[in-house]
């Protein structure tokens, strides 16, 4: 029969509600019942049962399902029976065989245990003794662990009292307390040396940075003042590396002249390699005096307390701080004074910079030194500009060029960039000069104030090496007896050495701060001082006058003349001093510049000259127009006129070069020749006859012997231009004289003859002049006892003449 299941609804229920529900299709059966026997998941069926809102067909499916199940097993069942009672009886007969073995088992269970019992103990003993070793162990590993961790300890303690010096290993000792502590398999199992070790760790550390930061502030101040030492040292080995290489410079000279050079010739000289090593192996001498270990010490302690980066930052604003406080020195005193206390920190901080740079590891990067270099140069570049701007002589303006120049070349070594310094010493360039000009200028009214232009005396050698050889303005190369009379005045040599001062600071201005090319630059400011200070303040003074005599205007044009010569020492030690051979001076030369000066004074001594000759023409009143007969030797003046010419010409040799005296002879005979044609203009000479006619041609006839006699001084000239030069001087006077002396004047009026002889001759001067001529027989009453007679030649051709000309005007 089949079992009543909790779930199966009565009969008359079942019955009721599969009457009201639609009866299962035999497909859904079918479909169920494969999905029963293959064991599939009938959950797709009660889903869609349920989606579609009737489960009871479900429900009913599986409940005949279920009943189709039972009485398959009831036959199973049916058909088995006997079998299952067959095995039952098996069962029961194995229950006796069960009990015996159950017996044997317990038997050999109790002789396992008596025999195992002694086993057990020994093993219990042997777990116990296991269980000690393993305490022991533990103990002394903790024992070990707190004896080393006590070790580190009190290393560190010993490295922390040796000093800073020991600070780095108490702080690895520290850094494997810690690791120990934070990475040991187990806790310290003394929590009291624990907590001590745990306090003492950061008190360590904290200890160091402590005396770290202590060490490296001292260090901070202790640079900060080896730094402007160090700075003077760089700076003033820069100079001394300067000094050699203008040495070498100097020595190569004589090797340069040797060298083709391009045609403007124009160039500085390299720099020597021996100079610049020399130079930069006192610059490494002068890095290695400053120890940096304080720094490096710092550094490395931080990193090792993991505080790098932080170190870096406070590293570089301290510095920057230092750099701030530098830039102070300049506010409490003059710039004159404290610029090299100024320039000196300023190299010697960035020198330490740039050593640290170098070997500090990473502590400062290069955009970090570039930012503090940018600043410092900013700063220099105001301040030098603000003090150039006001400063008014020039020899402050070098000092202070110079070194600043020195502090260029002694960081352009290190690699620092210092064209915007150089910039400003050359935009300041005309400035210096236009000061160094004026210093210049004062200098050489001084010295001309000074002068009193008389020929200089030199007693000793030295005298004369030091104002003549030293200057090139010898005019022999023989070494004269002493004592020496120079033909100038002591005017040339101070004005020599102004002028050669100021090529030497204008070249040590030029070639170590003013950029460009030196010897160009040096050459347009000679130029200057020649034309605007010297050339100038001569041709000031001899415009002036200043009382000046004709021996002191001689002098200044003496003067004048050795100064060309000592124009050509300016260039040359110019050309030297820059490095540029002489060869390329040579081809470009250029005019005298001292010319309107020399012009003006030759023009002042003819002056004086014409006027002390005027003066003795005056004298010309003594002269008898209507003499009975002609004076044997001259008349007076022409006679005192000659004296004083030939003791002029006597000094005048001397002092004047050839070429100058030949000017103012010649100018001097000619104003004569003028002066002896407005004697026959005088209006005080109404009338003059042939005697003095006869007079003035012995007066001319004695210039011209003294003409002629001053030729033979010109050896190196062709003598006969010389002597021609001197005779066309006192032509028209000769001209005037001999027309008058003539026996037919009335040739004049022939313009062949005029042309040949009397071409100097001014036909408005010859028609007043001929007016004035009677000859002797014209006297008063004379006509008397010669009317009747025949007419003289001579009167009727001067006649005509007078006509004639008297037509013409």
């Amino acid at each position: 029969m089949r079992r009543k299941l909790p779930g199966d609804a009565p009969p008359s229920a079942a019955g009721g509600h599969a009457s009201s529900a639609s009866a299962p299709s035999e497909a859904d059966l079918a479909q169920l019942s494969a999905a029963i026997a293959a064991g599939e998941d009938l959950g797709p069926f009660v889903r869609r049962a349920f989606a579609c809102g009737r489960p009871e067909p479900l429900l009913a499916s599986l409940r005949a399902a279920v009943r189709d199940r039972e009485a398959e097993i009831e036959e199973l069942c049916r058909a088995h029976f006997h079998d299952f009672i067959r095995a039952v009886d098996d069962l029961r007969s194995l229950l006796a065989d069960a009990d015996e073995l159950k017996g044997s088992l317990s038997a050999s269970h109790s002789a396992l245990l008596s025999s195992a019992a002694p086993l057990l103990a020994s093993l219990e003993s042997f777990l116990a003794a296991r269980s000690l070793a393993g305490n022991l162990s533990s103990a002394l590993a903790s024992s070990r662990r707190c004896v080393r961790l006590l070790a580190l300890a009190a290393r560190a303690n010993a490295h922390l009292q040796a000093g800073n010096h020991g600070l780095y290993l108490a702080l690895r000792a520290v850094d494997a307390i810690d690791r120990d502590l934070a990475s040991g398999p187990e806790p310290l199992p003394l929590p009291t040396l624990r907590r001590m070790l745990l306090s003492v760790v950061p008190a360590v550390r904290a200890h160091a940075e402590r005396e770290i930061s202590r060490e490296f502030s001292d260090w901070m101040v202790s640079i900060r003042a080896a730094s402007r030492h160090l700075g003077q040292v760089a700076i003033g080995r820069s100079a001394a590396a300067r000094q050699r290489q203008e040495e070498l410079r100097s020595k190569h000279r004589p090797l340069e002249e040797c060298i083709t050079l391009d045609d403007d010739g124009v160039g500085d000289l390299d720099d020597f390699a021996a100079a610049a090593a020399t130079a930069d192996a006192a610059d490494g001498a002068a890095t290695a005096s400053f120890d940096l270990t304080p720094l490096y010490r710092a550094m490395h302690i931080h990193q090792t307390l993991a505080l790098g980066e932080r170190f870096k930052k406070y590293y570089l604003e301290n510095r920057k701080l230092q750099l701030t406080s530098d830039f102070d020195v300049i506010a409490a005193t003059p710039f004159l004074e404290s610029h090299q206390v100024f320039f000196s920190q300023i190299t010697g901080f960035f020198i330490v910079e740039d050593r640290v740079f170098r070997t500090g590891g990473g502590l400062t990067s290069r955009p970090d030194v570039d930012a503090l270099w940018d600043a410092a140069v900013g700063k220099m570049v105001s301040v030098m500009e603000d003090n150039f701007s006001r400063m008014q002589t020039a020899n402050h303006l070098l000092l202070i060029t110079d070194y600043a120049a020195l502090l260029s070349a002694t960081m352009r070594r290190y690699g620092y960039p210092v064209g915007m310094l150089l910039d400003v010493l050359a935009k300041h360039r005309d400035k210096y000069h236009d000061l160094l000009l004026a210093d210049c200028r004062r200098q050489v009214a001084e010295a001309l104030a000074a002068d009193k232009f008389d020929q200089m005396l030199m007693r000793k050698e030295y005298e004369y090496s030091m104002n003549v050889l030293a200057f090139g303005i010898q005019s022999s190369d023989i070494t004269p007896a002493f004592p020496y009379v120079a033909p100038f005045s002591c005017t040339v040599p101070d004005i020599c050495r102004i002028v050669r001062s100021f090529i030497e600071d204008s070249v040590s201005f030029m070639a170590h701060g003013g950029g460009g090319d030196t010897y160009a630059a040096v050459k347009k400011y000679l130029g200057r001082i020649l034309s605007e200070v010297v050339d100038a303040s001569i041709q000031k003074l001899v415009d002036s006058g200043s009382g000046l005599s004709v021996s002191q205007a001689m002098q200044v044009a003496a003067n004048m003349s050795v100064m060309e010569r000592a124009c050509e020492f300016f260039t040359r030690h110019a050309a030297q001093l820059c490095g540029v051979p002489l060869r390329a001076v040579e081809r470009g030369r250029r005019d005298f510049p001292l010319r309107r000066s020399r012009d003006a004074a030759e023009a002042l001594l003819l002056r004086l000259l014409r006027a002390k000759a005027d003066e003795f023409m005056r004298q010309s009143d003594g002269v008898n127009w209507m003499a009975d007969d002609p004076p044997p030797g001259g008349n007076e003046y022409a006679n005192e006129v000659i004296i004083y010419l030939e003791t002029l010409t006597s000094t005048a040799q001397q002092i004047l070069p050839l070429p100058v005296l030949r000017r103012v002879l010649v100018a001097v005979l000619a104003h004569i020749s003028e002066r002896i044609v407005d004697l026959f203009l005088n209006d005080s000479v109404k009338r003059f006859n042939a005697n003095a006619v006869t007079g003035i041609d012995t007066d001319l006839k004695m210039f011209e012997a003294f003409a002629e006699g001053m030729s033979s001084l010109f050896e190196d000239s062709d003598q006969e231009s010389v002597k021609n030069e001197m005779k066309v001087a006192l032509v028209e006077a000769r001209q005037l004289v001999n027309l008058l002396m003539s026996n037919s004047p009335e040739t004049f009026l022939n313009p062949v003859i005029r042309e040949k002889n009397y071409n100097k001759l001014d036909y408005r001067k010859v028609a007043i002049i001929s007016e004035k001529f009677r000859d002797t027989s014209e006297s008063y009453f004379s006509t008397f006892g010669t009317r009747g007679a025949r007419q003289n030649p001579k009167k009727k051709s001067l006649d005509t003449l007078i006509k004639r000309l008297r037509e013409a005007s």
